[in-house]
């Protein structure tokens, strides 16, 4: 009896692990028709929030802390094109991936930037990038993850260590119609990694099963 007790327990403790996966990933029902002719993505900097302690804001002007949470989204876009780059040398994917200082120097050109980049839809950035599709997301974190911005606040601030908190949040955007095609959301923590490279592919390597763009 304590077997099979024990037999029960562990296959409730698999597929609530498996249901909490399927619930971190959300892929479009209608993704196959929606993207069978997508070719290029463009992958934009990330809107990062680094929540520090009121005592470690006194010590950064507004500015400083502007910039910082600017480093940070343009630190997950580049582990996310090191990936993609460094799997497609691999197994592959169906489509190709904008190179980031082209998708940056695009917006830069258009007076797009991290304050405005929300009052433009998919559809608009995909035009004005042209490509197919749209891989944006968020970064919640206690702490800054790119190495530099880690070292530099932690001289400013006293700010060191692995993030230990925090949430990351990857999307995949239709460029014709705007429909989300693909969503990825993962809670951060020190198992994940101590670095923007790190975090990214452990991320992705757990969800690679489930990215639709992937060579079967």
């Amino acid at each position: 009896m304590k077997m099979k007790a024990l037999l029960v327990v562990m296959m409730l403790i698999g597929m609530s692990q498996a249901f909490a996966q399927d619930r971190e990933i959300y892929t479009h029902p209608d993704f196959n028709t929606l993207a069978k002719d997508h070719k290029v993505l463009a992958i934009l900097p990330f809107k990062a929030v680094v929540k520090l302690r009121p005592k470690q804001m006194e010590k950064l002007t507004p500015e400083e802390y502007q910039r910082l949470q600017e480093e940070e989204g343009k630190g997950v876009q580049s582990a996310l094109q090191s990936y993609f780059l460094k799997k497609k040398g691999q197994k592959g994917f169906t489509v190709n991936f904008q190179d980031i200082s082209k998708t940056n120097a695009l917006l830069a050109k258009n007076g797009i930037n991290q304050e405005n980049i929300e009052s433009y839809t998919a559809e608009e950035l995909a035009q004005l990038l042209e490509v197919d599709g749209i891989i944006s997301g968020t970064l919640n974190t206690d702490k800054p993850m790119s190495e530099g911005a880690s070292v530099a606040l932690g001289v400013l601030v006293g700010v060191y260590g692995p993030t230990n908190s925090g949430k990351c949040t990857i999307n995949v955007n239709n460029g014709t119609t705007g429909d989300l095609l693909w969503k990825y959301e993962k809670t951060l923590s020190r198992s994940l990694g101590s670095d923007t490279n790190t975090i990214i592919n452990t991320m992705m390597r757990k969800a690679s099963r489930k990215f639709p763009y992937a060579e079967i």
